[in-house]
């Protein structure tokens, strides 16, 4: 009888052996459902073999093999097997970290045929007779939506819905007369599918397009380094058209769900005729479904989604873009710690096709890797629109500033500037909330959260005070718990202290506030770009939100507060993220035939970041850190992990950690630091700290890491929950 060896979502490094009366290798790559102690799991099925180390009494059969959704392809469980080897997790979490949970529920899978969210409808002969001027004025919906179909020609029930709730049922009426069929197959791509208006590419955009272009059929890491405004994008959107035209899938990897709704409205209105999936964690799990399944079936020709899109099948893919490839939310930070950058790149290479990062500032990682030639760069210096020119940088001096309510004199003349010329303005604060302390002026007591090592950040609209690490919340109190005193003081500023404030200052302005808290309902995101674009607004306070990706052609003054506080971080890689986020949010401004203005308001105007900055000029800020950091011994040139640990009790956290250094030996070519208490030593109530283990070589890292974990596996007794980094961004 066929002996099933089958990946689980457990904390074991090992498959699990079960035996199925119909069962072959054609099974491996399916879901099946197993006995797992007293409980039922599923998992996926990774090996067919005759024989198991288990003796043949204590084998359990296979409950279910689920056929419904076809099997995954080699290439991606050796993607898995990869990630599973080279981040040192178990392969059976790894694995069905992969899958959409739907999969991962213990039933089969039945999709309502037709009618699900991600489904794309197009007209037929009949429904391209209709004429729309036919339907009554006063049913605007049926309008609607027979135009949106002629224009864009493939319409999703998402898409929909939309437009209206009504829509779905007009849409299935249509269907019934035979208006309406499901588009079941790719369409054929062509020049007219590219939309109208294709700009011309300016002669960078072409070196960039063609060099790719050139080597499609091998594997390549390109570098695409363009200024903010430059037309990255365009090159993507040329990239595709070629990929497309081969009749192959592309995969494009975003950092945040809040430049999906852009990027895919620009995809659909360039590539009408293909068929677009958006996957990211906004989405339902039958809508993460649907979209994972119409990937996997070769259906959807662009992919567009978050880092744990860079697992989704694929069985044409043909091309890989990375854009903002510097972002930190390409590494996961909790589970499963793994990069999607490194793994696109890894799978890019896998299946010998291009792959491509694009970003106006790379990270040194990256810009390193095509110093050294192991990466092929392609620059973009000037921006793609005529006449636009990258925005004049300044420098407000803090010091002899006596600041209102957090803006300076030179920035609030600047803003009343900006709105006389009925011109667009941008005040980022990268801190959400009111204040981020509560302080008694009488007895120094500060709101601190009881789980975290942080303070609670005043949020006083809600009246209550919230931690931004674990979400604890508490009503705003009344009187100081310490002394009694009634006047507490919320300490610093966030992004409603600067509305407040703004508001204040110009009564009449239009003032629109975007943060976490701000779109936290499904669809704002949408309609406060849709807001911005139409020029119902005049000021922006915002977070990083608003710092990557966005094009707002209305936007000429950009003010920068309180950036100085990452200047003199203990984080090595503090200085290039600032950096990253200054270049960035100021290539907001000027992106169109508006002149674009920064301002920085900075106590330390003549630091060599804000240097670098005011002349856009990214190449000597990264030299200047390179040549830090090699001094350093800080990566690129060492390899690095990071044994996390956490526990109820600091001191059993550290005797873990002592324990694993006595155990690791100290090979020769790894250094291995003390254990030390993480910078947020207790966070969701649970105390915190890690051992630091470095190489000058990758392969002795990984070689001494797989060693070492059998060892911590072998020899844990303590109740510590432990995990592996590797690669580690935040320490």
């Amino acid at each position: 009888m066929p002996i099933l060896r089958v990946a689980l979502n457990v904390p074991l490094d090992t498959l699990f052996d079960y035996i199925a009366e119909e069962a072959d290798e054609n099974d491996i790559g399916l879901c099946a459902c197993v006995p797992f102690g007293t409980k039922k799991v599923t998992g996926v099925i990774l090996e067919v073999c005759s024989n198991s180390n288990v003796p043949p009494e204590k084998l359990k059969p296979v409950i279910t093999i689920f056929r419904e959704i076809p099997p995954l392809s080699s290439e991606l469980l050796a993607l898995f097997r990869f990630c599973s080897d080279y981040y040192h997790h178990p392969l059976g979490m790894v694995v069905m970290n992969g899958l959409p949970g739907r999969l991962r529920n213990n039933k089969p899978v039945k999709m309502k045929a037709g009618m699900n969210n991600c489904t794309q409808f197009i007209l037929t002969e009949a429904g391209r007779r209709v004429d729309v001027s036919a339907i009554p004025a006063r049913n605007t919906v049926m309008r609607r939506l027979l135009t949106v179909l002629r224009n864009e020609q493939l319409l999703t029930i998402r898409s929909a819905r939309e437009i209206s709730p009504r829509a779905v049922s007009i849409l299935e009426d249509w269907r019934q007369k035979g208006w309406l069929e499901a588009a079941t197959e790719v369409p054929e791509v062509r020049s007219e599918s590219m939309g109208d208006n294709v700009p011309e590419l300016t002669s960078e955009q072409s070196t960039a397009v063609a060099a790719i272009t050139k080597q499609f059929n091998r594997f390549d890491t390109w570098v695409l380094h363009g200024v903010t405004g430059s037309g990255k994008t365009e090159v993507y959107l040329r990239l595709i058209a070629k990929v497309l035209t081969e009749g192959a899938q592309a995969l494009v990897l975003i950092p945040e769900i809040s430049l999906t709704p852009q990027l895919e409205a620009i995809f659909r209105k360039r590539f009408t005729a293909v068929r677009i999936v958006s996957l990211h964690s906004g989405l339902n799990d039958t809508e993460r479904l649907s979209g994972w399944l119409e990937a996997q079936r070769g259906e959807a020709g662009i992919i567009l989604g978050t880092r744990l899109a860079v697992f989704t099948p694929l069985p044409r893919l043909g091309l890989i873009i990375v854009d903002e490839e510097q972002d930190g939310s390409f590494k996961q930070q909790d589970g499963l710690r793994y990069s999607a950058r490194d793994l696109a790149v890894f799978r890019a290479m896998q299946i010998r096709i291009p792959v491509v990062l694009g970003s106006a500032t790379p990270s040194l990682e990256t810009y390193y890797n095509v110093t050294t030639g192991r990466y092929r760069g392609l620059r973009l210096r000037n921006r793609a629109i005529r006449d636009a020119v990258l925005p004049k940088v300044e420098c407000i001096d803090m010091r002899p500033e006596k600041p209102v309510n957090g803006l300076s004199a030179p920035l609030i003349h600047a803003i009343r500037k900006c709105l006389e010329q009925q011109l667009q303005c941008l005040i980022f604060i990268n801190r959400r909330g009111y204040a981020p302390v509560l302080l008694c002026p009488s007895c120094g007591w500060a709101a601190v959260c009881k789980r975290c090592s942080s303070r609670l950040v005043v949020h006083l609209q809600d009246k209550r005070l919230s931690c931004h690490h674990c979400g604890h919340l508490e009503y705003f109190p009344c009187a100081c718990p310490q002394c009694g005193n009634q006047d507490m003081i919320p300490f610093g500023r966030g992004t409603q202290r600067i509305e407040e404030a703004l508001t204040t200052q110009f009564p009449l302005a239009r003032i629109l506030r975007i943060d976490r808290d701000s779109i936290r309902r499904k669809n704002t995101w949408q309609t406060i770009l849709r807001a911005i674009h139409h020029r119902e607004v005049d000021i922006l306070v915002g977070t990083q939100l608003l710092a990557k990706g966005h094009d707002f052609p209305n936007l000429a003054l950009v003010g920068i507060l309180g950036p100085d506080s990452s200047l003199y971080s203990t984080d090595f890689r503090a200085g290039e993220r600032l950096f990253t986020q200054l270049m960035q949010v100021a290539g907001r401004a000027g992106r169109a035939a508006v002149a674009g203005r920064v301002l920085v308001q900075t106590e330390f105007p003549d630091h060599p970041l804000y240097q670098a900055l005011r002349q856009h000029d990214y190449d000597v800020l990264a030299e200047t850190i390179l040549k830090e950091r090699e001094m350093a011994g800080f990566p690129p040139f060492v390899y690095q992990a990071l044994l996390r640990a956490e526990a109820h009790s600091l001191s059993k956290v550290m005797d873990f950690l002592g324990t694993a250094k006595k155990i690791a030996k100290s090979p020769t070519g790894i250094e291995i630091f003390d254990p030390v208490p993480a910078n947020m030593m207790r966070l969701k109530g649970m105390e915190r700290a890690h051992l630091l283990v470095q190489s000058r070589s990758r392969k002795k890292l990984q070689s001494f890491l797989t060693y070492w974990c059998g060892q911590l596996n072998a020899s844990t007794k303590l109740k510590v929950r432990w995990v592996l980094d590797v690669d580690p961004v935040e320490f």
